[in-house]
């Protein structure tokens, strides 16, 4: 069931609705909020938050307040108060409530991912299936999450990158690599296969590689899959902040994708250029009946699945 609300505008003003975007602390999450607050065009404000080790606790309870971060090191949460607050992260819960309440009930909380709290908590929840979330009016189930890959964004990018990637031979293979998350180990073995599996897709068509890491990668695993690709390619080793990260470019330069499968924003994000997705199973140790002789399309697949066999699993953004 889609919920529609509309925020409550502050009287007597011809203003957009007030918008602030709390700051997740995981890359997938952030993504997703500032993909909603882009999508509502709408005037925002991200409020950075840091959070005390303290704090743990108080979040757990699900309580209300700021007790559990830093206020004088997190942005100034003060008057005039949101329409609309934007959030994801159980550390976030407990200050979007305060928020709330401060501003006499009248601001709106929007959630993405999965609440700790109850639905009724928020007004409305965005979340995907792998949460299992119970069916609640608040509860919006989408497929996949929210991502920021629009065709004005993948023009820019190919228009600022397309000139240097073009010069890696076609078909080009994006290989977007995540990391550790919930049951899903990501190691040197686990990045080693990566690097042989996509190097032997890349054989089989005559292409390359465009590889790029996140904010979750180890370097353990960055190191074994470095070594271990044998295709032209070319290799970005995420950076925070970085204004020249080609993550986009590679999206729109690319005929094919293989996503490490922990992470179901960065395969919502392939899976929105349109190009053929291919998961990387982490779970994984081997590829059965692997020899040095079978080089061919069949064999570079083994351990990878197409996207669209995507089942609910317990990956994290």
């Amino acid at each position: 069931m889609l919920v529609i609300f509309r925020p409550v505008p502050e009287p007597n003003t011809n203003t957009p609705p007030r918008v602030w975007v709390i700051a997740a602390y995981r890359a997938g999450e952030q993504s997703q909020l500032l993909a909603l607050a882009e999508a509502l065009g709408w005037p925002f404000e991200v409020k950075q938050l840091r959070h005390r080790w303290q704090g743990a606790l108080f979040n757990l309870v699900r309580g209300t307040g700021l007790r559990g971060i830093d206020v004088a090191a997190s942005s100034a949460l003060v008057a005039p108060w949101p329409d609309v607050v934007i959030a994801a992260g159980m550390r976030n819960e407990p200050v979007c409530r305060w928020i709330r309440k401060a501003s006499g009930g009248r601001t709106r909380i929007v959630h993405i991912g999965r609440p700790w709290a109850d639905a009724h908590n928020f007004d409305l929840v965005i979340t995907t299936p792998q949460y299992r979330l119970p069916a609640d009016p608040r509860v919006l189930q989408n497929t996949l999450t929210l991502h920021r890959v629009t065709p004005q964004r993948l023009a820019a990018a190919r228009e600022q990158h397309g000139a240097r990637l073009a010069a890696l031979p076609s078909p080009r293979i994006a290989v977007i690599v995540g990391g550790p998350s919930g049951p899903y180990a990501f190691g040197p073995r686990a990045g080693a296969r990566l690097g042989r599996q996509a190097s032997l897709l890349a054989g089989a068509l005559g292409g390359s590689l465009m590889i790029t890491t996140s904010a979750r990668t180890p370097r353990a695993a960055l190191a074994a899959l470095r070594a271990s690709v044998s295709a032209a390619h070319e290799l970005y080793e995420w950076k925070p902040g970085d204004a020249h990260n080609p993550y986009f470019a590679y999206l729109a330069c690319a005929e094919r994708l293989i996503v490490t499968f922990d992470s179901i924003s960065m395969l919502s994000e392939a899976c929105a250029t349109g190009r053929p997705v291919y998961m990387f199973d982490l779970a994984r140790d081997h590829v059965p009946g692997a020899t040095a002789g079978r080089r061919g399309p069949r064999h570079a697949l083994a351990g990878l699945c197409p996207a669209d066999a995507l089942r609910p699993a317990p990956a994290r953004s």
